[in-house]
C-alpha cells in the first residue's frame, strides 16, 4: 500500500467563512498515482471543520444561518469564561474534522455537486493548514 500527504495551507477571513478546497485535494489525488483507495481531508484544530456541500451563494449563506441557529453564540457556555469561543468549539464539534472519500481509477468521487469545504469557525481569521492524505495502490 502507498500513503501520500500533503499539506494545504490558507488564511481565513473569521466565523464561519468557507473556504472550497475540492480542486487542490482532486489535483493531489490525480498528482499521488494511487488508482484505487481512499483520501483522508483533516483538519488539525478544535475550530475548524471540513464539510460536503453545493457551491451555491444560496445554500452556503444557508448553511451559515443554520450554524448560527443551531448553536448561536452568548448562550451562557461555561467555555466562553476562557476566550468568549464556546459557539466556535461546538460548531466544529458537530460538523466534524475530516472526511474520507473514495478514490476509484485514479479520480476522486464525489457527487456532481458535491465540494469539499473547510469552515473556519473561530471567531478571527487563522492561518489554516488541512492534512490530505491518499492511501491505496
Amino acid at each position: 500500500m502507498k500513503i501520500m500527504s500533503r499539506e494545504l495551507r490558507f488564511s481565513t477571513r473569521g466565523e464561519i467563512d468557507l473556504v472550497d478546497i475540492t480542486a487542490d485535494v482532486e489535483s493531489f489525488v490525480r498528482e499521488s498515482g494511487i488508482k484505487n483507495g481512499q483520501a483522508l481531508v483533516f483538519i488539525p484544530g478544535a475550530t475548524g471543520a471540513i464539510v460536503t456541500i453545493e457551491h451555491e451563494s444560496g445554500l452556503l449563506e444557508d448553511f451559515k444561518r443554520v450554524l448560527k441557529e443551531v448553536v448561536p453564540k452568548s448562550r451562557g457556555y461555561l467555555h466562553d469564561r476562557i476566550d468568549n469561543n464556546a459557539h466556535s468549539h461546538l460548531r466544529a464539534t458537530l460538523l466534524g474534522p475530516s472526511l474520507v472519500l473514495p478514490v476509484i481509477d485514479g479520480r476522486l468521487v464525489r457527487g456532481t455537486w458535491q465540494q469539499i469545504f473547510f469552515v473556519e469557525l473561530d471567531v478571527r481569521p487563522r492561518h489554516r493548514r488541512v492534512i490530505v492524505q491518499v492511501m491505496g495502490e
